[in-house]
C-alpha cells in the first residue's frame, strides 16, 4: 500500500468504513465497522478485526443516512 493510501486510512480513524479484503482461499471477504487504526476496525459486535495493508482490495467510508 502506498504511503498516500495509508495516510488516507489514518485520516478516517473513528469513522465507519467497509473494507474488501483478498481471502487466502481465493475470492474476497468484507469487513465493516469503525476504523480503530490503519490496520484494525471494530465491528458491530464489538470484535476487533485486524488486517494487513496487503490484503486490502478496496475500501470506502460509510456515510450515515440523514
Amino acid at each position: 500500500m502506498s504511503q498516500d493510501l495509508a495516510n488516507q486510512l489514518e485520516a478516517l480513524i473513528g469513522t465507519r468504513v467497509t473494507i474488501r479484503l483478498h481471502d487466502a482461499g481465493g475470492g474476497f471477504r468484507d469487513i465493516v465497522g469503525v476504523l480503530e487504526s490503519g490496520t484494525s476496525l471494530r465491528n458491530r459486535h464489538g470484535q476487533l478485526i485486524e488486517f494487513s495493508h496487503s490484503e486490502i482490495f478496496i475500501w470506502r467510508q460509510v456515510i450515515a443516512k440523514a
